[in-house]
């Protein structure tokens, strides 16, 4: 099989990361198909050292600090993580590299039996996620891995990842999104993602709102967990930050380290926190990685479209802050990064996502003007309505017809010394980074149909 079959193969499935593909087509969250269909495939998501990462916001980077980590140590690393940004590929990495695209298709191949047996078998339509996650498991089992670092998708308690047997769990940051499937209330967003909490087994928390940490707490007393506090077990101190990265230093029960890394945002040294702890919590297993490892991963650690800089002058700064919660935390960073400087907004969202709280959190930066735009993908809002939203809280808005058309403008518009920063979505953070960098991106025909506005009549 080639890799734009494989492709093809995946996006005509159900796939609930963008609207049903088949009419009536609904999501269905439990772990009965994906556990029956990695029984099928021999178990590969068992047998192998786990780290297992939930969260609102920060749970990427965290699973990219802590794969960083091992891969400095020496270990051959799995990466699993949600959503790509400019190829499927990135989403299965090992080593900190995207598979390659033969492998890729390879593993399509190899479990599209296994697939097509699970609906004979009554078990229902297998989802893109559910493919893509046994496709991660049956890779690093093939690949040999020491160890995998494993992303939640979405939530926990239900999400297709939690079927591993982590050695440590991480919860990041909490806050409310995807309501609709996840509850309204952060203690119901708490109970989900405190559904990876295993029996005995250690867990290394962000800093929380009482309600979400009074959940996750219980959790951890009902399963016999020990549970690590980053702000109190493991704390941090800033020392100096650049556009480059920043230097802070961090305690935990076991040393004191002086670290560097390169992802920008004070909520980045918390990320940071959470990694080391998850990684010193591994020795309880056998793995104990040693502080030049710690110091070297978390050097080189690389997660794209987190506060990243893809242009100087003017500074272009790209940002997949996709609701309230992520578009305050970069707020905050950005008033830390670049205080007094004029910005320039080049914003786009999802339909899904809490649009009047992204243009609340982001118009409190005074944006000298915001450009509201959309990606490619299906689900984007329509750059007219997110423009209204910002002008209800002041802000001069207009409307630019693609990603790469709102950047240029912004960019030929800006004066010695002004910001431009893109942010919305993942999305059009990624969209910014291929305009900017000359990424050729993964095209989905099925996108055009999908976005495509139904025909007079229907």
């Amino acid at each position: 099989m080639r890799y734009a079959e494989a492709i093809e193969r995946i996006m005509g499935m159900v796939d609930y990361e963008r609207p049903a593909t088949i009419p009536g087509g609904r999501a269905r969250y439990d772990l009965e198909r994906i556990g029956a269909l990695l029984e099928r495939l021999s178990s590969p998501h068992l047998g192998v050292p786990t780290v297992h990462v939930a969260g609102t916001k920060g749970k990427g980077s965290t699973t990219a600090m802590v794969a960083s980590i091992l891969d400095a140590a020496g270990f051959s690393t799995g990466l699993f993580t949600s959503p790509h940004l400019h190829t499927f590929r990135e989403r299965i990495r090992v080593g900190g590299r995207p598979i390659p695209e033969d492998e890729f298709a390879g593993l399509v191949e190899t479990l599209w039996p296994a697939v097509e047996e699970m609906r004979r078998a009554g078990h229902g339509r297998v989802t893109v996620f559910e493919l893509l996650t046994a496709m991660a498991f049956r890779c690093f089992r093939e690949r040999g891995v020491d160890a995998q670092v494993i992303e939640v998708g979405l939530g926990g308690r239900l999400d297709s990842t939690n079927v591993v047997q982590p050695m440590a769990c991480g919860i990041t940051a909490l806050g409310l999104d995807h309501t609709e499937v996840l509850g309204d209330t952060l203690a119901e967003i708490a109970m989900e993602k405190a559904g990876i909490i295993k029996s005995g087994v250690p867990v290394v928390c962000s800093p929380q709102r009482p309600e979400a940490l009074e959940v996750v707490r219980k959790a951890c007393e009902a399963q016999e967990c020990s549970l690590i506090m980053a702000g109190e077990d493991v704390r941090w101190s800033p020392e100096s930050a650049t556009l480059d990265g920043q230097v802070f230093t961090l305690e935990t029960p076991r040393r004191t380290y002086r670290l560097a890394i390169p992802l920008l945002g004070e909520h980045q040294m918390e990320n940071a926190a959470v990694a080391v702890g998850l990684v010193e919590a591994l020795a309880e297993g056998g793995i104990d990685v040693g502080r030049e490892a710690i110091e070297e991963g978390l050097r080189r650690v690389e997660w794209s479209c987190r506060l990243e800089v893809l242009r100087r002058e003017p500074l272009v700064i790209a940002d997949g802050a996709h609701n309230p919660h992520s578009a305050a935390r970069l707020a905050e960073a950005m008033r830390s990064l670049v205080p007094g400087r004029r910005l320039t907004l080049v914003v786009g969202v999802s339909r899904n996502k809490d649009v009047d709280g992204v243009a609340y959190e982001l118009s409190r930066l005074s944006p000298a003007e915001v450009l509201a735009t959309r990606s490619r993908h299906p689900r984007s809002a329509e750059p007219a309505l997110l423009a209204r939203e910002f002008e209800r809280y002041g802000a001069l808005s207009r409307t630019a017809a693609s990603v790469a058309d709102a950047v240029d403008e912004a960019v030929a518009l800006a004066s010695e010394g002004d910001v431009i920063l893109v942010t919305g979505s993942l999305f059009v953070a990624a969209e910014a980074r291929e305009h900017a960098l000359g990424i050729e991106p993964e095209l989905y025909p099925v996108f055009d149909t999908l976005a495509a506005p139904a025909p007079r009549g229907m």
